[in-house]
């Protein structure tokens, strides 16, 4: 996590009854960062998927129902925080309609987030020298808009 996504997430806290979580992440969504963390903000977009080999490729843990995020811009400025509410790993081509709207994107049909994934996951699975398929396994999250800086 960089300085400033650090020192939102101690601000955020300051002077809560809570206690600050310990963990936290920050991340810049993929395909369009500044455009995707608008629908974010504007409570547009509440879920997002990713390939469950990037997970293993990185030698990352999956994210769980709790966890904290702070959403960064292109420029990994922070945006905002989100709370992850739902976490489910399933084939592609198992993935709903409504998860398709709960992405917020396009013209929120299943076609377009079919389509838009497809072209964004071939492209980065080309990268680690992986072939895109159907059935491919994605890691769906939900989350819910905790603060707007």
């Amino acid at each position: 996590m960089n300085v400033k996504a650090e020192l939102y997430w101690n601000e955020f806290w300051q002077g809560k009854k809570e206690e600050k979580p310990q963990a936290v992440s920050a991340w810049q969504f993929g395909a369009d960062p500044d455009h995707l963390a608008q629908l974010v903000m504007d409570g547009i977009k509440t879920a997002t998927c990713s390939g469950y080999v990037f997970y293993e490729e990185e030698n990352e843990p999956l994210p769980s129902a709790g966890d904290y995020s702070i959403i960064l811009s292109r420029e990994d400025l922070p945006l905002a925080i989100i709370q992850t509410v739902k976490v489910e790993v399933l084939p592609m081509n198992e993935g709903s309609e409504e998860f398709a709207i709960a992405e917020g994107e396009g013209d929120g049909t299943y076609t377009y987030w079919w389509d838009a994934h497809e072209k964004f996951f071939k492209e980065e699975l080309d990268k680690i020298s992986h072939t895109f398929k159907e059935d491919m396994l994605l890691v769906c999250e939900r989350f819910e808009l905790i603060h707007v800086k």
